[in-house]
């Protein structure tokens, strides 16, 4: 008895779905990706005006200044779809569930003395509170922004801006014993604590920006730009030279996290700033306006963290990053405007 074993190959009758297929052509597979995130956003079919601004559309191009002959231009290096984000994050969680392990057996944060528990607390659990705004802001700019290629990526970005919230939280909990005596105390801080007052104000007022593009630009470009140098990088590395390593394996998901996130900041802002020379002159603007805010607001707390001497370098050094980064965007800051910060800085 002979048995033949042949093949046969099965022509795919279509590659995408149609939806993808009219903008990348219908011979062409689609990514994961791109079919999670290309031609998306509804546009048709809407049953009425928004009763509290009946003057745009439920979703309007025109709820922000800046203007893009296609939304879709913007593309997150990180190829971020749910799938692919719930799995790195996933993955990420794990790793900081093993560091909280190591730093809980071994008391390294709650074997320290009690000075340098309370100064720990006093710096960085406050910022849970800056991460709640930003979770607030993203979300506004997930709910009234266009085009999915930015608006899944913000929600994605206010998510992890919750879960960097709980990590602070966390540190505060192994600080006092699981007692919430230390949150309690950095909610006070942030309320009343003239050093912390700079920053919530700009937090605050973040929150009431109209422009939704705006408020992607003040949040996640600038706020987060200067803030996560200064905290996550020089305030982290002058509290773990002086009270070991713990702090530093505690902050590893938010350091790592600015970097990643940077990319797709930075990617957006590039798209954007080339569509027009208008869209380049109105995002520096914007970057100009609140960079000047976000450099006075930090200059108390880099006191308290660093002291006078090393405040004032880490600074300058920082806006100078802040503003290469920006330049390399092709987003143009009002000069001025820098040169008046960076007064501020010096002499402040």
């Amino acid at each position: 008895m002979q048995i033949d074993i042949k093949t046969s190959s099965v022509q795919q009758i279509r590659q995408t779905f149609s939806h993808v297929a009219r903008r990348l052509g219908a011979d062409k597979p689609a990514s994961r990706y791109q079919e999670a995130t290309l031609e998306l956003q509804p546009e048709n079919n809407f049953h009425y005006r928004p009763l509290w601004e009946p003057g745009f559309a439920l979703y309007d191009k025109g709820r922000t200044a800046i203007v893009m002959d296609d939304w879709y231009a913007f593309k997150d290096p990180r190829q971020y779809y749910y799938g692919t984000y719930t799995i790195a994050r996933a993955r990420q969680q794990d790793a900081m569930e093993k560091n909280i392990e190591f730093i809980t057996r071994r008391r390294l944060l709650s074997d320290l003395p009690d000075d340098a528990k309370a100064r720990i607390a006093a710096l960085m659990v406050p910022l849970r509170h800056v991460e709640w705004a930003a979770n607030t802001n993203n979300c506004y700019v997930t709910g009234y922004g266009w085009g999915t290629a930015i608006t899944q990526a913000t929600m994605f970005h206010a998510m992890d801006r919750l879960g960097i919230a709980q990590y602070l939280s966390r540190i505060g909990l192994l600080l006092d014993g699981n007692s919430g005596t230390s949150l309690l105390e950095g909610k006070e801080h942030w309320l009343n604590d003239p050093k912390w007052q700079g920053l919530r104000r700009v937090a605050e007022d973040m929150m009431v920006v109209k422009d939704w593009f705006e408020t992607y630009v003040a949040q996640n470009v600038v706020f987060d730009g200067l803030l996560y140098p200064l905290v996550y990088r020089h305030i982290d590395q002058r509290l773990s030279r002086e009270y070991g390593a713990a702090l530093g394996m505690l902050n590893e998901f938010a350091s790592t996290w600015f970097d990643e996130t940077s990319r797709w900041v930075d990617a957006t802002l590039k798209t954007a700033a080339s569509e027009s020379a208008e869209n380049a002159v109105l995002l520096g603007q914007w970057s100009a306006k609140w960079r000047a805010r976000v450099l006075d607001a930090l200059q108390p707390l880099a006191l308290e963290a660093l002291g006078a001497d090393e405040a004032d370098a880490v600074l300058r050094d920082i806006s100078q990053a802040f503003d290469a980064r920006m330049q390399k965007q092709g987003v143009p800051l009002a000069a001025e405007q820098g040169e008046q910060t960076t007064q501020e800085t010096q002499h402040g």
